[in-house]
């Protein structure tokens, strides 16, 4: 059942490994990327670019840096693989009295050390133990209904490595992560019980608050249960239609509880991938459903609106809210790993019955022969509501003379913790890069 199992790894990992970055490394257009399965490749790097970071509201003073990014890529197939390298920013100006050559805020924990792995990958879906390291983005457990479009370093002063572990034995299926395999911070697990097409799921996550920056503890849990409606098969595509619904709550918080139903579907073909989802959802007591978001590592500090309070003590009022999610990989030659596809995108909204409405989306291109690519990330939390919060970065990589030399851009709005409270910024950057993907 292709909707049911690692929605959120599968889809981001691929794309990790052989990018680095929002932006692919492109293959030509006439080699399918399965032409390298079972033989080892190889990919270096090297970024160079000026870096801005940049005050708002007069909240600290500008810094200036060079950039420079290596990176090593080693590829051994469907199942194995490495992506090591990370950003080392060396200050040119400003940062006021004292500031080092380096900067601090990027090596001054445990943690950030682990941003030197961007991937490590053993197994893949078919195997019966799967291990995955590195970045998470947008990743989503399972089910999504704890945790949801996660960003383990959308806080730009925090680097971990996350881990996600598989496993599968008859019909059950466990899925267990790590947001911090350094520090003591997210860990949680589904365990799913599928049989033919039903399915009957479990999670748990627990934030240990004890890496990243302090912050309160929190556990949720959830039960899932999902019915597949309909299968159709034809060729290499497949479609699927699911039915779904669950409860779940914050342990030790009395009247903390929520449920969900809701309906979705699968299409899948050679050049396209397609999941669609639908959900109607009741919250009561302070718990909701995609608690770990896209915001999460900023909102854990500061949740979006007035309070100022941290997501675990904030307000949630009581109601319902109707929740919509579409993913989908296309490529005019054939779908491969996510490096290869000429359109990426993945587009989630809530709305809640109370007035608050929460975006996030990501969309990539690839045009003119995979030679320009533009990948874009926007999230915005309690639109229609005071404090509402909003995040974004752009990214544009141009190749030139063959492929091997390409310019880099990168503009964005951030937000960065500072004693208890979030500081607005901004990045911006130019610079160039070569490689030997050609």
């Amino acid at each position: 059942m292709p909707s049911r199992r690692r929605c959120g790894v599968t889809a981001l990992l691929p794309l990790l490994l052989l990018s680095g970055t929002a932006l692919a490394a492109p293959a030509p257009e006439s080699e399918s990327p399965a032409s390298h399965h079972g033989r080892w490749t190889y990919l270096l790097r090297l970024d160079a670019t000026a870096l801005a970071m940049l005050p708002r509201r007069g909240a600290s003073p500008d810094s200036g840096f060079l950039q420079l990014e290596p990176t090593l890529v080693l590829d051994g197939g469907k199942r194995l693989g490495l992506n090591l390298g990370a950003p080392v920013r060396l200050r040119a100006w400003g940062g006021g009295t004292g500031a080092g050559l380096v900067r601090e805020e990027d090596w001054d924990t445990p943690s950030d050390w682990g941003q030197w792995v961007r991937v490590l990958m053993l197994g893949d879906e078919s195997s019966p133990v799967a291990l995955w390291a590195g970045s998470l983005d947008i990743y989503s457990l399972l089910s999504g209904h704890l945790v949801r479009h996660y960003d383990n370093r959308s806080n730009p002063d925090y680097h971990p490595a996350g881990a996600v572990l598989t496993g599968t034995l008859g019909p059950l299926y466990v899925e267990a992560f790590s947001s911090d395999v350094l520090g003591a911070r997210l860990m949680g697990a589904e365990v799913a019980l599928d049989v033919r097409r039903y399915a009957l799921a479990l999670s748990a996550v627990h934030d240990w608050a004890k890496a990243g920056g302090s912050a309160r503890p929190v556990t949720l849990a959830h039960m899932d249960g999902s019915a597949v409606l309909m299968l159709r098969r034809s060729g290499d595509s497949v479609f699927e239609a699911q039915a779904f619904a669950g409860w779940g709550g914050r342990p030790g918080v009395g009247g903390a509880w929520g449920v969900v139903a809701g309906a979705g579907a699968d299409a899948v073909s050679p050049t396209l991938h397609l999941r669609a989802r639908l959900e109607v959802r009741r919250q009561h007591g302070g718990f909701r459903q995609g608690w770990f978001g896209p915001d999460y590592e900023l909102a854990r500090f500061q949740a979006a609106g007035t309070s100022g309070l941290p997501v675990a003590d904030a307000s949630i009022p009581d109601g319902h809210s109707a929740y919509g999610e579409l993913a989908m990989g296309w490529d005019a030659v054939r779908l491969g790993d996510e490096v290869h596809r000429h359109l990426h995108l993945v587009l989630g909204v809530e709305a809640f019955t109370w007035g608050r409405v929460d975006a996030d989306g990501r969309l990539a291109v690839q045009l003119f022969g995979r030679d320009l690519e533009i990948a874009l990330r926007g999230v915005a939390v309690g639109l229609r509501q005071p404090g509402t919060r909003y995040l974004g970065t752009g990214e544009l990589r141009w190749r030139f003379l063959g492929g091997r030399l390409y310019l880099l851009g990168q503009c964005g709005a951030l937000l960065y913790p500072a004693e208890g409270a979030l500081r607005p910024g901004a990045i911006t950057s130019l610079g160039l890069g070569m490689d030997n993907v050609r």
